[in-house]
Parts: C-alpha cells; sequence; structure tokens
C-alpha cells in the first residue's frame, strides 16, 4: 500500500478557489483504479494549508492515475509543498 501525504500551501484568499478547481481531480482520483482514498482540505488552523492525502493499492496504481501532476494553473499557485510518499508493509486496527 502507498500513502501519500503532506501539505500544500497557497495564498490564504486563493486557498478556497484553489481546492475547488481540484473537485474534478478528488472525483477521478476516487473512481480510478487501485485508489483506496484522495482528499485534499482546508487546514482548520492555517488559512493558506491544503492537507493532502491519499492510499493506493500501489505504486503501479498510483503512477497510472498520477499523469503529470497538477495543470500549470494550480502548479504556479502552489508557493510551497511538502509531499511524501510511504510505503506500507503491514496494516493494524487503531
Amino acid at each position: 500500500m502507498i500513502i501519500v501525504a503532506g501539505a500544500l500551501h497557497v495564498d490564504p484568499a486563493e486557498r478556497d478557489a484553489y481546492l475547488s478547481g481540484c473537485r474534478r481531480v478528488i472525483e477521478l482520483a476516487r473512481s480510478a483504479p487501485g485508489c483506496l482514498d484522495f482528499v485534499l482540505a482546508a487546514d482548520p488552523v492555517d488559512a493558506g494549508r491544503i492537507n493532502v492525502y491519499e492510499r493506493w493499492e500501489s505504486d503501479a496504481h498510483l503512477e497510472a492515475f498520477r499523469g503529470g501532476g497538477p495543470d500549470a494553473g494550480q502548479a504556479a499557485a502552489i508557493r510551497d509543498a511538502h509531499v511524501s510518499r510511504y510505503r506500507i508493509d503491514a496494516v493494524e486496527p487503531a
């Protein structure tokens, strides 16, 4: 299992518009083969932060969906990003 998690930072005044522009990507990801979960969400404390969480069955599924990443407009709006890929070899109930 692959987890992609972290944060994107955008202009606080633009965060809602950025997220609105991501809605279709979220819908497509959630319907993609191998996607177990996908969310981009406004952080409740930091007005310019967008939390990223994705869970995929495999690297192959993630790469098949991902393609080139954000479009040029979305990429230009990102001021900073700290997102990592984690490889999970076991899952236990919390």
